[in-house]
């Protein structure tokens, strides 16, 4: 991929399960349904897809790198018989971009097999790793979702959800999982609610996700987000619920209403999109910019700069245009190719913008280096000016729960101050949202956040 054009944060995964209850082994059915529930989630990773299917007596795995749409066809769901799916899109935070390190996970252990697919990242991984493999453990990948397999075969002689709540004990971090067994679907989630994850229900069968519009996708009823330490077992009972750990606070990834999750999706009873456009509103309030139109960046910028431009009364005008067909590509660009690539992502409306002292509405800023070229493309374009409004605050800090930033060094504001910033990407105005009013639009408290990237509170201690 041409990470070089996207400075953009990434997410570390989606997640999506189902269990049909009176499913028959010999259909594709639970295959297909988790396929589409993939496809509402892509956005969470592109680097590699994979679905695990339970006919009852085995695991059936199928992986690869790419794509959703890349990595299964239909010769290969027709192979993926079963009552109960997991499947999995990564990015990878932890472990490298490889085959072996692509979910989810399949192994046996002493009581049959389990596939694992996780959501997150843990701050542990290293003395867990270090314990069990002084226990004897033998590691196949380098991700920490390994450790947490590991973890539930070391407690098998548990009954399963005694296990889980055993290595949910053991384990440090931020998680959302997934897991299956030859006859059950498995839920749970970290104590402080870091990465989401929710419950469906489809004619009867229930469904988990990592956000609502993967529901939506598969004509599932949204039920209600797995709690903050919950474990969630679905097997032909029904549904159980355990309280496996509990938290003095929640931390919800602030992130996840900033850029990572899609618009439509509602997590931890907040809509994206409108707290996006909320931010959109604070942020106009706090600056206020002499200018023409108002346009965003396709497509996380938009429900903030639709918010700004309602505030400000400054008409919204679609500035830049998004490919959305680019997906991945291994062709290298020449170096020269690779100073204006950005092109294959963006490109500007010259009639929109020629003339016009522009506002850009952008949800983050993190290495500047793709903000610089589409304020330069604008510029380029005719544009007479082009303030940049920014619907976060300064990302000052790594993070270390499940996104790609885990160098202080790769983050622009944390090296410059805001005037530097401008001066390096070359806009005529720079403007971030402050903290306080971040907090404010997503009517959230700093208490059931985390937003450790903008001001360095850890909710979760993380070593050096």
């Amino acid at each position: 991929m041409f990470h070089e054009l996207d400075d953009r944060m990434k997410e570390a995964c989606g997640v999506f399960g189902i269990y049909l209850k009176d499913g028959d082994n010999t259909s594709t059915e639970a295959a297909r349904i988790t396929f589409y529930g993939l496809y509402a989630l892509q956005h969470r990773g592109q680097e590699s897809a994979g679905i695990a299917v339970s006919n009852g007596q085995e695991i059936i795995l199928h992986k690869g790198m790419g794509l959703v749409s890349e990595v299964f066809s239909p010769d290969v769901i027709a192979k993926l018989a079963g009552h109960i799916a997991i499947g999995h899109v990564r990015y990878s935070t932890t472990g490298e971009s490889h085959l072996s390190n692509a979910q989810p996970l399949v192994f046996r252990y002493l009581k049959g097999m389990v596939a694992l697919g996780h959501n997150g990242n843990l701050v542990n991984t290293t003395e867990l790793r270090t314990r069990l493999a002084t226990l004897g453990s033998v590691f196949q990948t380098t991700t920490d979702t390994e450790v947490i397999a590991n973890l539930i075969a070391r407690y098998s002689q548990d009954p399963l959800k005694d296990a889980l709540v055993k290595a949910m004990i053991d384990i440090k971090g931020a998680y959302s999982v997934v897991l299956a067994t030859e006859d059950r679907l498995v839920g749970f989630r970290d104590p402080m609610g870091i990465r989401p994850l929710c419950l469906g229900e489809l004619e009867g069968n229930y469904v988990l996700a990592s956000e609502s519009c993967a529901l939506d996708t598969v004509g599932a009823k949204f039920i209600r987000d797995i709690e903050p330490g919950e474990i969630v077992i679905i097997d032909s009972n029904g549904l159980s619920s355990h309280k496996a750990l509990y938290s003095t606070r929640r931390a919800h990834c602030i992130f996840e209403y900033i850029y990572f999750a899609r618009p439509d999706s509602t997590i931890d009873g907040t809509n994206v999109n409108r707290a996006r456009r909320a931010m959109g509103r604070q942020l106009a309030r706090e600056n206020r910019v002499e200018a023409d139109i108002v346009i965003s960046v396709p497509d996380s910028g938009t429900s903030a700069a639709l918010g700004y431009s309602k505030e400000s009364g400054i008409p919204f005008e679609e500035g830049l245009m998004k490919n959305r067909y680019i997906g991945r590509t291994f062709i290298q660009p020449t170096q020269k190719m690779r100073d204006t690539g950005v092109r294959l992502k963006l490109n500007p409306v010259v009639e929109t913008v020629r003339g016009k002292r522009v506002i850009l509405v952008d949800d983050s800023i993190v290495r500047g280096t793709t903000s610089k070229k589409i304020v330069s493309m604008l510029k380029g374009a005719g544009a007479k000016e082009v303030h940049v409004a920014v619907a976060s605050p300064p990302t000052i800090c790594p993070c270390y729960y499940g996104i790609d930033t885990s160098r202080r060094e790769e983050l622009i504001a944390a090296k410059m101050n805001v005037e530097a910033i401008r001066e390096f990407i070359g806009a005529d105005s720079l403007h971030y949202i402050s903290v306080e009013g971040m907090f404010e639009a997503i009517e959230n408290s700093r208490e059931s956040m985390c937003a450790a990237c903008f001001n360095g509170e850890y909710p979760i201690p993380v070593d050096d």
